[in-house]
């Protein structure tokens, strides 16, 4: 059986003779053109330390394929640091860079018709970009994720990047010493590894292992342990075997297997952007999936983890608890996942899971039984009413007031509403909108954990609410409401809102509302003009001319 089926293409006939003259050049022999070529998507980079630990686990990888009769080829895949870029100009490339790194993929894996590809990431753009692209080219996959950072530590507490963030906010209204600040920054991170809370990065890990396309296991350990570059070599033999066998990512993602995905999200109290990266996911794969989907999702799975960063734990203390296995095993015992999807082990997810407990250890509290959950319904909810009639996106667990009605307070960017905090120009009650940041406007759908992080420290993160067109971080909690559709930019409701204006958020209803007339709405919309485009040239001006609305995932190839 010929299982280089896609790179034979280039690698046998008379006619191939100058693109195997290439091959030698680096070293390949005549037996290698029968072997499969395996492509290996490296996101290694000194940027952030999300990434710059990964260059062991694709060195593992490369080994992996080696031992089991493919042909290693590393190519190279962008990243952003969100952390390093949060609050600036730069975070405008975050939402950018997935899809970059989708391109990236598929334009590798199709131009030297790779017969599959692994791709290792960290970063949290990097999962999604990864994801997309490994469903655009649609030959045998595998997402080899780089690992969670370890705590930091200071004064008895475990620290990560949020806690960074909500100092800011807590020194800046003297609540913190200058000692105490400037220790926080030092050690909050101490060393490789992506953010460590149940934020972005380790949700969309988190959800790939149970959609299927990641190793059991593999998406809460720490990239500083051995058993991260050990499971990379793992996942390349494994991939091998799809190669073999021709099992392709499509096979794997299907309506069930997204379901399966979103329910671990509900369970683990994950990122917000879940929502807009699944829709996107779901659009690579060309499987029917809309926003109204999460909200059905969440009303019937319980939040079963505590986790930062509403909770109180990181992701290596859910890995010790038996990780996302453990999660998974108590979904499927409550008959809240579907243990017939097939996953890239061969395996279907009942079959991964045999061995797995149904009700987790007793001498742990990170993960709940299913009697006994964190709360009874999923946390990320999709709210509706005339400030957002395509929907939006909030975190209604654990909020102490759900309902709020509150005036109004206006910012057309993100830096000017930090400064009003700052200032401490924001009150208890207000509502502060922060607009003309989707996709289009932004451009690129920046994420807020500035002006959220800033609130929260300086105590206020119960009684603001926060509204915008934009995204929030995995880190973020609170009464926040992002993704608002259509987008200002677009000429959404958002557009229209004046200070002062009336604002209802109401967890319950699940409506965000604008308390203003129709007819005084009408009168608004009547005189409004769209601003200028922030960017005229380069990959923004791209981005922000071809991305769809956020409710359909804010993806470029929506024709």
């Amino acid at each position: 059986m010929s299982i280089n089926r896609r790179s034979r293409n280039i690698t046998e006939g008379v006619a191939r003779a100058p693109n195997r003259s290439m091959y030698y050049a680096m070293g390949y022999q005549e037996a290698d053109f029968k072997k499969p070529m395996i492509g290996i998507a490296n996101g290694h980079s000194t940027i952030t330390p999300c990434n710059s630990g990964l260059q062991k686990l694709a060195d593992a990888a490369v080994e992996g394929v080696r031992e089991a009769g493919g042909n290693p080829q590393i190519f190279g895949t962008p990243t952003i640091s969100d952390g390093m870029a949060m609050g600036t100009e730069g975070m405008k490339y975050s939402l950018v860079s997935r899809e970059v790194i989708a391109d990236c993929i598929e334009t590798c894996v199709g131009g030297q018709w790779m017969d599959g590809v692994l791709v290792v990431g960290g970063c949290d753009k990097n999962m999604p970009g990864g994801m997309m692209g490994m469903l655009r080219a649609n030959v045998p996959a595998i997402f080899v994720y780089g690992g969670t950072i370890l705590p930091g530590r200071y004064k008895g507490q475990d620290l990560n990047i949020v806690s960074v963030f909500e100092a800011v906010g807590q020194f800046s209204a003297g609540k913190m010493s200058e000692e105490d600040f400037c220790q926080i920054e030092r050690r909050a991170i101490p060393g490789s590894g992506s953010c460590g809370g149940m934020y972005t990065a380790n949700t969309m890990s988190s959800s790939f292992e149970a959609l299927g396309l990641s190793l059991p296991g593999s998406s809460t350990m720490a990239n500083p342990h051995a058993e991260t570059a050990s499971t990379a070599k793992e996942a390349a033999r494994v991939l091998v075997e799809a190669v073999k066998n021709n099992l392709k990512p499509r096979d794997i993602v299907t309506r069930k297997s997204i379901e399966n995905a979103v329910a671990v999200i509900m369970a683990t109290g994950g990122s917000t952007n879940a929502v807009l990266h699944f829709l996107a996911i779901a659009h690579a794969a060309e499987v029917a999936w809309t926003i109204d989907d999460f909200e059905r999702v969440r009303q019937r799975v319980p939040v079963l983890c505590d986790l930062k960063p509403s909770g109180k734990y990181l992701a290596v203390d859910l890995h010790r608890a038996g990780g996302i296995p453990q999660v998974m095993k108590i979904l499927l015992a409550a008959g809240l996942l579907h243990g017939e999807c097939m996953t890239i082990t061969g395996k279907t997810v009942a079959e991964n899971l045999a061995d797995v407990p149904e009700v987790p250890r007793a001498n742990q509290d990170v993960i709940r039984p299913i009697e006994r959950p964190m709360y009874a319904q999923g946390h990320l909810a999709i709210l509706r009413g005339n400030l957002s009639p395509e929907g939006c996106v909030a975190k209604i667990t654990g909020l102490k007031n759900p309902v709020m009605t509150g005036p109004a307070r206006v910012f057309d960017d993100e830096q000017s509403a930090l400064a009003a905090i700052m200032d401490k120009r924001i009150q208890a009650g207000d509502v502060m909108v922060l607009r003309y940041l989707g996709p289009m406007g932004g451009p690129g759908m920046p994420e807020m954990l500035a002006p959220t992080g800033a609130l929260i420290g300086q105590g206020l993160g119960e009684s603001v609410g926060l509204v915008t067109d934009g995204r929030f971080s995995g880190g973020t909690w609170g009464m926040v409401v992002g993704h608002v559709a259509p987008e200002a930019a677009a000429g959404g409701t958002i557009a229209l809102v004046q200070e002062g204006d009336s604002i209802t958020i109401d967890a319950h209803t699940l409506s965000l509302q604008l308390n203003v007339s129709d007819a005084e709405l009408a009168e608004r919309r009547a005189v409004w003009r769209a601003p200028p485009p922030r960017y005229t040239r380069g990959v923004l001006a791209k981005f922000a001319r071809n991305a769809s609305s956020a409710s359909t995932g804010a993806v470029l190839d929506k024709f």
